[in-house]
């Protein structure tokens, strides 16, 4: 029995990157002589083992064999004479295909450390077209190493899966997973980039592919298309470190741009009504989670109101609050703040500057919690349309006199 660090801690060690966790390989063992030796099974679809002391993943060799089209159809074989090159081979890039002996001795069969010093993002092998989940992964560590780029015969092969309708035999869960993640990465505007180039976004999430080439006016962006903006926005949000529903809310906001009818050009306001449609869609299709769900389509709803913050006036203010649910939900007016922030015009590189848009919006929420509803339904009887129309008033009257101090 021999055992090996494999993929992601390999990879990350030699990149000089914090380890996380550890992955590990077992060759020369069956699942008898594991559980012997105190591991726990976990594995359903394989042997997978948890370590007895610190939990780690344990799993024997294994090649595996494409059956049925998706990433589901794979009959999986482990045994003791799968060696450990066998196992690396069925690994999706070159830089994941890597292991560590116990003597600390490097095991890489496929030039992964080369690629890793050339920065090239690198398929291991022919095997890597029977998983559509692998085009994602690629754009994933496209958005994960913004320095590397996706080898040209790996990009040929990934468009030649997107040809081949693979992509379309992936769920929903496991096309959130991927997009959740990139979009957690330092840069993701680059999975979206990756997914462009071989077709794959027009297949995975084509209201967002229909943004790219879509010219803007002048006063909105004069010189790029409406993917341009966009990506700029999804990099800005990632530099503060935004949270998940931030950026699926970026992405999201202005769907309604690309879903122009041939030869109109709307205002920047007259679209959203289509994109938020689209939003739903998507969040309806992905099975997105609630907050997420909820934070892109308020900002698909709202973000043009939001830029023009500045101008509205206390009445206008306290219904832009009420239709964000802000006054019952100030976490949810947070996180689309922030994706507001981040797709302002101009913001990109200028995180630090000020967005005076949030400063009034909170001002004028801050004064509007102020009112205290008790009392003045106390005041104003059982009537419960009064007392709606009473605290509305005292609301608009604390916002503005907020606003005029």
């Amino acid at each position: 029995m021999k055992i090996y660090a494999v993929g992601g801690c390999v990879r990350d060690q030699l990149l000089g990157a914090p380890v996380a966790d550890r992955d590990w390989v077992v060759v020369g063992a069956t699942a008898e002589e594991m559980v012997a030796a105190g591991f726990r099974p976990v594995g359903r679809d394989f042997p997978v083992f948890l370590h007895p002391r610190t939990n780690e993943e344990y799993a024997l060799a294994r090649t595996e064999r494409k059956t049925a089209p998706g990433y589901r159809g794979f009959v999986f074989h482990a045994a003791p004479d799968v060696t450990l090159e066998a196992d690396l081979a069925r690994r999706d890039l070159t830089i994941n295909a890597m292991a560590l002996g116990e003597d600390g001795v490097l095991v890489d069969p496929f030039g992964g450390r080369a690629d890793l010093q050339a920065k090239v993002l690198r398929h291991v092998g022919p095997a890597f077209a029977e998983d559509p989940v692998r085009i994602l992964r690629v754009a994933r560590f496209a958005a994960r190493l913004p320095g590397f780029r996706i080898a040209d015969e790996t990009m040929r092969l990934m468009a030649s899966m997107v040809e081949a309708g693979e992509v379309d035999a992936l769920v929903p869960e496991r096309v959130w997973q991927e997009l959740s993640r990139g979009l957690m990465e330092a840069a993701p505007s680059r999975m979206f980039e990756s997914l462009r180039a071989c077709g794959a976004l027009a297949r995975l999430l084509p209201e967002v592919d229909r943004l790219c080439g879509v010219s803007l006016p002048a006063a909105v962006q004069p010189t790029a298309d409406a993917g341009v903006p966009l990506m700029r926005a999804l990099d800005a949000a990632a530099r503060i470190g935004a949270a998940l529903p931030v950026r699926w809310a970026v992405l999201l906001h202005d769907l309604g741009e690309g879903a122009a009818p041939p030869g109109e050009r709307p205002p920047h306001i007259g679209h959203d009504g289509r994109g938020v449609e689209l939003a739903r869609q998507v969040n309806e299709r992905l099975r997105a989670p609630n907050d997420c769900r909820d934070a892109s389509i308020v900002a698909a709803r709202e973000h043009g109101h939001i830029q023009r913050a500045l101008e509205l006036d206390a009445a206008a203010l306290l219904q832009l609050l009420e239709r964000c649910d802000a006054l019952r939900r100030p976490a949810l007016l947070a996180h689309v703040l922030d994706a507001c922030e981040a797709a302002a015009p101009g913001r990109g590189g200028h995180e630090g500057d000020a967005y005076p848009q949030r400063q009034r919006i909170l001002a004028a929420l801050e004064a509007a919690r102020g009112v205290d509803a008790g009392a003045i339904a106390a005041r104003a009887g059982p009537d419960g349309e009064r007392i709606a129309q009473a605290v509305h008033r005292a609301r608009v009257a604390a916002i503005a006199a907020r606003l005029d101090g």
